[in-house]
């Protein structure tokens, strides 16, 4: 793994950390390269609980993919075409982990950060930050599967208001239009996102899980139970940290969960 993209882990919650702050974290083809095994390997960790994704420094969460690259890296068709695969294939790895994540915004995110933030389950930001998805300016087509992430949070027609116009988005704006979760200070952002973070590796991790996959598949069109979700569903009344969630409730103390 390369200097540019760094893990940090404090007890259950992993960070992984895009790292090139002299660019303000611009995202290179060998970053895309990278995430997916990364990430892969917290999902398979059972230590790590619940993982936030977070820019080097308070000035960008990533500034976009690294243009300077372009011309080498996406300079005609064919070359362009295995570009974005290694951009879909780590937005894909993010989005489909089944722990918790959560991007930790400050500043700029903007263009492939963007993207990143939205393959996150969360995004908690603090109040300067920016948000943009720029292919209109930058003569590109945003895929499928990033449109819809952002189509899925706010809607159709401030989806094509943002991606026509490029334009950059106050970290307020943000918050209204559904892009950010959480807004606070710059100096309050790391406290909210891993209070957030450490709480979530309280809950019964199965619960945890399983609710993941069920707004997943809420939000790729399913409507009603059938029999996979009925099993899963069922099958939290097998597991130990049920029968420790009821306990725990009855003699009025903490749980203590175990399922990882």
């Amino acid at each position: 793994m390369s200097d540019h993209i760094l893990v940090e882990r404090a007890d259950a919650v992993a960070t992984v950390v895009l790292n090139r702050p002299q660019t303000h974290n611009a995202i290179t083809v060998e970053m895309y390269r990278e995430l997916p095994a990364v990430l892969g390997g917290l999902d398979d960790d059972p230590a790590v609980k619940a993982i936030v994704i977070r820019g080097s420094g308070q000035k960008a969460f990533a500034s976009g993919a690294d243009i300077s690259e372009f011309e080498r890296e996406r300079g005609d068709a064919e070359r362009a075409r295995s570009y974005n695969e290694h951009v879909a294939a780590a937005e894909r790895a993010l989005e489909a982990m089944a722990k918790p994540t959560i991007a930790m915004v400050h500043g700029y995110c903007i263009g492939g950060g963007a993207g990143l933030a939205l393959a996150c389950d969360l995004r908690f930001a603090d109040d300067r930050s920016r948000f943009a998805i720029t292919p209109a300016k930058l003569g590109l087509v945003y895929s499928l599967e990033s449109t819809k992430r952002v189509v899925d949070l706010v809607g159709p027609s401030r989806a094509t208001w943002i991606l026509v116009s490029g334009q950059q988005i106050p970290a307020g704006r943000a918050l209204q239009l559904g892009l950010f979760d959480e807004v606070t200070g710059t100096d309050d952002l790391a406290r909210l996102t891993y209070d957030f973070a450490e709480l979530v590796t309280t809950r019964a991790q199965f619960s945890v899980r399983q609710g993941k996959q069920m707004v997943r598949r809420v939000v790729a069109g399913q409507r009603s139970d059938d029999e996979e979700t009925k099993g899963i569903r069922n099958s939290s009344f097998d597991t130990a940290d049920y029968a420790e969630g009821v306990r725990s409730f009855l003699e009025k103390r903490p749980p203590r969960f175990t399922w990882s």
